[in-house]
């Protein structure tokens, strides 16, 4: 009965979209498909119990879902060429979400690339909407050192870290 009630949501709000707006099927029908495709991501990861990968894609899909709806009805007024790094930060959202669903805490491995994807797309929508005063490119020939640099410290920190974990739990 929960499944048929999200089925008959979706089409009931697909009705209400196109009785009261301008938009036609043909561009809702994108983020309808990947809505869909959300919606059967999340039934798998329920049917099956803890199987965090559906549940990661069921996050992307409806994000990305959600957004190109949200586009089309006029809601966030950004062309595809401006917004696409924010598949960058749908990714980092989706990872996020995968990672709590299969442990039930968040853990380092999965933080760490969540909120690199999530700055790194936040990042770059500040060249891609104009934001930043200069180029990406001059950006990067400007700070390129600097960013080397301190990614190889954190790489040293942090497997630092890990193997001092690994060396306190060989002890027990």
């Amino acid at each position: 009965m929960f499944y048929i009630g999200i089925v008959l949501s979706l089409f009931g709000s697909v009705f209400l979209l196109f009785n009261y707006t301008s938009i036609t099927g043909l561009q809702a029908i994108g983020s309808f498909f990947l809505l869909i495709i959300g919606g059967l991501c999340v039934f798998f990861a329920v049917k099956l119990r803890r199987k965090s990968l559906y549940l990661f894609f069921a996050a992307f899909f409806t994000l990305v879902g959600l957004f190109l709806l949200f586009k089309v009805c006029g809601v966030i007024p950004l062309s595809l060429k401006q917004s696409w790094p924010l598949l960058s930060v749908f990714t980092g959202i989706a990872l996020l979400l995968a990672d709590i669903h299969q442990y039930d805490k968040i853990y380092r491995i999965y933080l760490i690339p969540s909120i690199a994807l999530i700055v790194l797309g936040c990042f770059l929508l500040l060249f891609s909407l104009k934001i930043a005063s200069f180029s990406f490119r001059q950006f990067v020939l400007d700070w390129c050192p600097v960013i080397v640099v301190v990614s190889g410290v954190m790489l040293i920190l942090f497997s630092i870290s890990s193997s001092k974990g690994s060396n306190s739990k060989e002890r027990m």
